[in-house]
This record gives structure tokens, sequence and C-alpha cells, in this order.
């Protein structure tokens, strides 16, 4: 008797689209399981521009509006990559009973002992001396004012996510990419990603960490799980920041056995 079918919901980071996910979807949807790769507000071919976003809710809503459409006993995996991590710790808040596991893979993991914006006073203090390199920055509130998009530059996206990823999916990345919003209103931002361990903690949590990752820091990602501890932790051996390109096989075979055991 066969494995019965799993539905995957893929949410990309920053500055991707569900482009990013064409190899995993293919692997799992060729062992049998339903696979959905959303596109997030102005990311992938999302009609919206990053300028209409004024808030990180608009940024998050097609997930939101995904999960609200779901038939009431139907349950997915969601699997959250790097900023991605974000609107899936929402979606766990707003819809426990329709998800029966969340992958967090190199992601933010948001709880409520550690918020969205104490994760970015964390990584401002370990990236300070971090070289954005070409990475760009636009300042639509005035040249005085804090950054509102940024658009990873060619140089950065070589060396800090897809430094082991093939070159023709780096390629493919440096064609395909869009600016993602910056927001500066951190009472705003606690407010419209906050969760509880009544809702959000429902739902079980699995992390995958990569071992060559170089965007994260390791003692950061330490932190955050120590912190909010997920049920298991698994390691991908020689993935950069990009385990979809990098190791696709690696990272759908950890998928599959979270997907046979929750």
């Amino acid at each position: 008797m066969g494995k019965r079918e799993k539905h995957f919901v893929l949410v990309h980071g920053a500055c991707h689209g569900a482009w990013c996910w064409y190899k995993v979807t293919t692997l799992l949807k060729s062992n049998g399981h339903k696979v959905t790769a959303l596109n997030l507000a102005a990311s992938g071919i999302h009609p919206k521009q990053v300028l209409q976003l004024p808030s990180i809710s608009d940024y998050y809503q097609p997930l939101m509006e995904f999960m609200d459409s779901l038939p009431s006993e139907d349950k997915v995996i969601l699997v959250a990559h790097s900023l991605g991590g974000v609107s899936v710790s929402v979606a766990m808040e707003r819809f426990p009973h329709k998800i029966s596991l969340a992958v967090f893979v190199t992601a933010m993991m948001p709880s409520q002992q550690l918020t969205y914006p104490d994760f970015l006073h964390q990584k401002l203090q370990v990236m300070s001396g971090v070289d954005y390199m070409d990475t760009h920055f636009t300042y639509d509130n005035g040249p005085h004012k804090p950054p509102t998009s940024r658009l990873f530059g060619p140089k950065f996206m070589e060396s800090m996510l897809y430094q082991l990823s093939p070159p023709e999916d780096l390629s493919l990345a440096l064609s395909l990419l869009r600016p993602v919003p910056i927001y500066n209103d951190l009472e705003l931002l606690l407010k419209e990603t906050a969760v509880t361990e009544q809702r959000h903690g429902r739902v079980p949590r699995v992390y995958i960490d990569c071992d060559r990752d170089n965007l994260k820091n390791e003692d950061a990602q330490r932190w955050m799980i120590e912190i909010n501890p997920p049920l298991e932790v698994k390691v991908i051996a020689g993935s950069d920041h990009m385990p979809m390109f990098s190791k696709p096989l690696e990272l759908c075979s950890y998928l599959l056995e979270f997907a046979d055991r929750y």
C-alpha cells in the first residue's frame, strides 16, 4: 500500500520567488506528493511592486489568502526558506489547524520568546561588519531616512548565497530577482508578526541547517534555536544558503523523511 499523498507549500526567501523551488518541486511530485510553490507579494510573477507594500502584512498576504482558501479539513506542510520563515510563522499563528508541520530551511524562526524585531536586532549586531558589496538599497522616503527596499547584487549573490550552487542557477536567479521591502516601523512590525504559544506553538516545527551558509552567522543560528527549540535539527553538509540549488536531493530527502514522520 502506497504512502498517503502530502501537500507541501514552499515559501521563498528575500528577493526570490516560487521559481527557486523548481528542482525540489519536481522531486517531491515525482515521489507522489502535491506541491504549491507560492510567490509572496512583489516577488516572482506576483503583479504588485515593492512600493505597493506599506507593511509586512501586505508582503505575506498571498500566503494568508492561500491558507484561508484551503478546506478546513485539509492540512499542509509549510516549508520556509530564509526570510520566508517570518511569513510561515504568521501562518502558523493564524491557521494552526491547517498545518501538520512547519519546516524551517536555514530560515528565521520567530516565536513568542524571540520576536521578529528581536531577531532583526541580533542580526544587525552579528552582520554589522558584513560587506553588502553590490547590493542595491532604495531610499524612497528620502536620502537621510532608512532604506525601504534592497536587491541583492551579482557579487553578493555569488559569494554569500550561491557559492556552492551550479552557475546556471545563479544565472537564473540574477534574471529573476526582485527587490524585497525593508520595514522600519518596529512597533507595527511586532504587531503584524506576533505569535502565541496557544496557536503558533501547536504546530510541530523542525529546522534544516546548511553548514556552508555564508549568509548566516552560526552563533546567531544557535542562539535562535536555543531560545525557540524545534523538535529536530538536521544539517545538510556541503550546502550554501540555497540548498534547493546546491543540494536539492538532500533537501528533498529530509522533507520526505519529515513528512513520513509527522
